[in-house]
């Protein structure tokens, strides 16, 4: 019998009988990776298991534990979802129903105009146990594009994919369900169900079942406000009912944790409706946590060697065509403004100003690298479909500094950045992070290849000269260069994406930003874009999620509030509050008109690190009756003792913000 050859993973080979699947190599390997096995990569590109090999083919097994697996078990489990709607609902029309983050969703149209209900979503999971029970196998072919179109005759929305993939190529929306080529690839797996899809899928519905629907939201067919508006049912897939409860319980974490529920129930901002979506007041608990950020990064970046600019709100539109963001950024921005004297746009990003700035005169080589930093307020138009609190909003501050160097100070000036941003991160709470490097599309990019290798090398260095461990994102940096990416996570291990380090040589080209260098002779600086919490506001709400609103004493709008037990307790309580406000502290009082055990838990519900009762002893004894958040309940202590422990532990993280 005719033999192959396959090379794994860690370079050894081995010999199979021809028409050898990846699920024969992870049965001979053993039956524990053979249990785990969901699909395969082969030659680098995502297969089925049971999809013969060829010979010379390197293989690795991709299991349901990894992230792979796992979209392969959530783009599974959507088919699967999308099979029993349509077996509940005769003629729901199905469009696209990919993986995401932690889960999958699909989108549908109902007939006459129905609308899912709860009791909708429950009998829709009920039918999805049962074709896992029936354990169909998914089975994969390709079509020509007619076929295909005959196929889906009474899908409109899959008839419009095959059409648009088929006529002008795919896109982003259409990249979940079918590659661009000649032949059409579906995947059945039932005589009934049908859909479109490049794959890859489990062998069989049988391998599904750790799963649960979540909710139901609206969502236009293919992000177009002016589309028909379909709905959208959203769940979670895991590789076992222990991920899935694992899953459940951070749910629950993060409801709790949400910045919109916590900022209105402590008082710090809100979104006004007359004032329009995505943008938000704030109200004095959350200004002053601001305002505490704010100076914080501004001490940082004085201490860091920056120098601080301010730049207007709004800018002629030939500014927004000289950096490009009129051709390539038009859709974020918001509509221009026709003035007397010419059309004007608020502003999207800060950095063509900046760039304004380094213009404004002559430069030497002995001012580089020039570090420019400002908090400044940016707009953009985002979807109303895609706003979320703070996290995705139209009106918002950027710590934002535009650094100009010589491409050979490239690599000392981002080792330094990297230190620099990760000490303000720590000084914040955060010690979990995660580095991505993104590099050049071959399709999209601006700038000769020995400059994109010259950035790249940058950055590469930055971060191999800390030791860090990073993934490179091939492809995926913006047109006009690579850059470091930075998440951390937070206290329930969700990673947000907070600060970039972006090598930009686009935007000192456009505006034709020059230095004289030592040689005398005019050269053209290269811009590090360095946005280090991405924006005050976001951060802000990353900040509240961490700590599910109970801020460090630090950061704490009221940090301590007196009590007095009764009436009779007031003015020593007023005296206990001056002497904590003249060593800084933000403190307040709650008189006596109702109950102490009352004015307790509401202090406790405002998260506040420490409640201070006095009565009738602590009038006596010149103590206080220490209860910190968290901590055991302290009777007795002296006022000049909380004052020096307090003062010690604003004082020490204080320190330490600084020496982080």
């Amino acid at each position: 019998m005719a033999q192959i050859t396959i090379t794994l993973p860690d370079g050894s080979s081995r010999e199979y009988p021809a028409g050898a699947t990846a699920a024969d190599v992870a049965a001979s390997i053993g039956s524990r990776l053979a249990k785990a096995a969901v699909a395969a990569t082969v030659d680098g590109i995502e297969a089925d298991l049971h999809a013969p090999l060829t010979d010379g083919a390197e293989v690795a097994i991709v299991t349901a534990d990894s992230d792979a697996g796992r979209d392969v078990l959530r783009h599974s489990t959507a088919h699967v979802m999308a099979q029993a709607v349509t077996r509940l609902f005769p003629g729901a029309k199905f469009s696209i129903g990919p993986a995401i983050d932690d889960g999958f969703y699909y989108d549908f149209e109902l007939p006459d105009g129905r609308t899912f209900s709860d009791d909708d979503l429950a009998a829709i999971e009920a039918e999805m146990r049962r074709i896992v029970g029936e354990d169909q196998p998914f089975v994969r072919s390709e079509l020509e594009p007619h076929d295909a179109l005959e196929l889906f005759a009474d899908q409109p929305y899959k008839r419009e994919i095959i059409e648009r993939v088929t006529s002008a190529g795919a896109d982003e929306t259409d990249a979940v369900d079918v590659a661009p080529g000649s032949a059409i690839s579906v995947y059945r797996n039932s005589d009934a169900f049908v859909d479109l899809c490049r794959g890859p899928h489990v062998p069989s519905t049988g391998k599904l079942g750790h799963f649960r629907l979540r909710k139901v939201a609206g969502a236009y067919w293919r992000g177009n406000e002016k589309g028909p508006m379909l709905q959208r049912i959203y769940g979670t897939a895991w590789e076992s009912e222990r991920a899935l409860a694992e899953y459940l319980h951070r749910l629950e974490e993060a409801e709790k944790r949400d910045h919109r529920k916590l900022a209105v129930e402590l008082d710090l901002l809100s979104f006004p409706s007359q004032i329009g979506g995505g943008l938000a007041v704030w109200h004095p608990k959350g200004a002053i946590i601001r305002k505490l950020m704010e100076d914080y990064s501004r001490l940082r970046h004085e201490h860091g060697g920056y120098e601080f600019v301010y730049t207007p709100h709004l800018a002629n539109a030939r500014l927004f065509e000289t950096s490009g963001h009129l051709d390539f950024y038009a859709d974020g921005m918001y509509p221009p403004m026709e003035m007397d004297n010419g059309t004007y746009y608020p502003k999207p990003m800060n950095c063509p100003m900046h760039c304004l700035i380094f213009d404004s005169r002559q430069r030497s080589y002995r001012e580089l690298p020039l570090r420019l930093f400002e908090l400044g307020t940016v707009y953009r138009y985002e979807r109303a479909g895609t706003l979320h609190g703070l996290m995705r909003i139209r009106g918002f501050t950027q710590d934002d500094s535009h650094i100009y160097c010589t491409r050979e100070q490239a690599p000392d000036e981002i080792t330094s950045l990297l230190d620099f941003v990760l000490s303000v991160l720590r000084a914040f709470g955060f010690d979990d992070f995660t580095f991505h490097l993104s590099t050049k599309d071959p399709a999209k990019f601006v700038g000769g290849d020995d400059l994109w290798d010259d950035a790249t090398s940058a950055l590469r260095q930055a971060l191999d000269r800390h030791g860090l461990e990073y993934t490179v994102k091939d492809g995926d940096a913006a047109f006009y260069g690579p850059k470091i990416d930075i998440d951390v996570r937070d206290a329930i291990g969700r990673a947000w994406q907070l600060s970039t380090i972006q090598y930009d040589f686009n935007l000192p080209e456009r505006f034709g930003l020059e230095y004289v260098g030592a040689d005398n002779e005019r050269h053209r600086p290269i811009m590090l874009h360095r946005a280090l919490l991405g924006s005050i506001e976001r951060f802000f709400g990353v900040l509240v999620e961490h700590y599910a609103g109970a801020f460090p004493t630090w950061l704490a709008p009221v940090q301590v509030r007196v009590l007095p037990v009764a009436t009779a307790h007031e003015a020593y309580a007023d005296e206990v509050v001056a002497r904590l406000g003249a060593v800084g502290a933000r403190v307040d009082v709650v008189p006596a008109t109702d109950q102490l055990g009352k004015r307790i838990r509401s202090a406790k519900m405002e998260k506040l690190p420490y409640v201070l009762v006095v009565g009738d002893d602590d009038v006596e004894a010149g103590t206080v009756g220490v209860n910190p958040r968290g901590g055991e309940v302290e009777r007795g202590v002296s006022v000049d003792e909380f004052v020096r422990r307090f003062t010690d532990e604003v004082t020490s993280a204080a320190d330490l913000a600084l020496s982080a």
